[in-house]
């Protein structure tokens, strides 16, 4: 097998968190006093340092603003969140199957570790993970490398032996950065066209089909 390892995105990859994140928005727009910019706005940013997409979402570079904001969101995210995301269909078989063949699990994501952990908790598969690198545990967010190489540090590997998978262009960016080989899944909002730009193994519409590339 040519890969070791496999490091996973988080939303719109492994699990659809749209209904909860878009909630949550609404919501923390509402009590705040702010335009709703659109779902469809809002649906963009899913995938990018919370930091950065309040403040594309409000139209300020204000720390403070922007501080206030999320401290309202993680109230109703606290609320809302795990129980309205939900795996794709094939993500735990996908999983089980690599673990099985005897690779090693990891997320990268721009969500928190302790939200993540809760999703695999409550669906009581946390064994199925052995690493994850949410957005407090770097300094850099993607599409800087950083989430990656520090997973490549702890499973101690090259990069040839890391396979990336992820369904934003910064994820793409970010496996380019770091050497990794790149697998996109068109389930969130970057297309297969863009997907095109960068350096890649697989353009994926489903995250089932990653077996195939993996067992290649």
């Amino acid at each position: 097998m040519k890969y070791q390892v496999a490091l996973f995105d988080f939303d719109y990859t492994l699990v659809n968190s749209e209904k909860g994140i878009l909630k949550c928005f609404r919501l923390a727009l509402q009590e705040q006093g702010y335009p709703n910019p659109g779902d469809e706005i809002l649906r963009r940013q899913i995938g990018l340092p919370m930091e950065k997409a309040c403040s594309i979402i409000l139209g300020t570079d204000d720390t403070m603003v922007i501080r206030r904001f999320l401290d309202c969101y993680k109230i109703y995210a606290d609320r809302y969140m795990t129980g309205e995301t939900h795996f794709y269909p094939h993500t735990i078989a996908l999983l089980q199957q690599l673990r099985q063949q005897g690779m090693r699990l990891g997320i990268i994501s721009s969500k928190t570790r302790s939200r993540i952990e809760e999703k695999f908790t409550l669906d009581d598969i946390h064994d199925l993970i052995a690493y994850i690198v949410g957005s407090h545990d770097v300094e850099h967010h993607k599409p800087a490398p950083d989430g990656i190489l520090k997973a490549m540090q702890h499973f101690h590997v090259a990069p040839e032996a890391v396979l990336y998978t992820g369904d934003s262009y910064v994820d793409a960016e970010a496996a380019q950065r770091a050497g990794v080989d790149f697998a996109a899944v068109t389930t969130g909002t970057t297309s297969a066209e863009q997907f095109q730009q960068y350096p890649h193994v697989a353009i994926l519409e489903d995250i089932g089909q990653l077996a195939s590339v993996v067992v290649r």
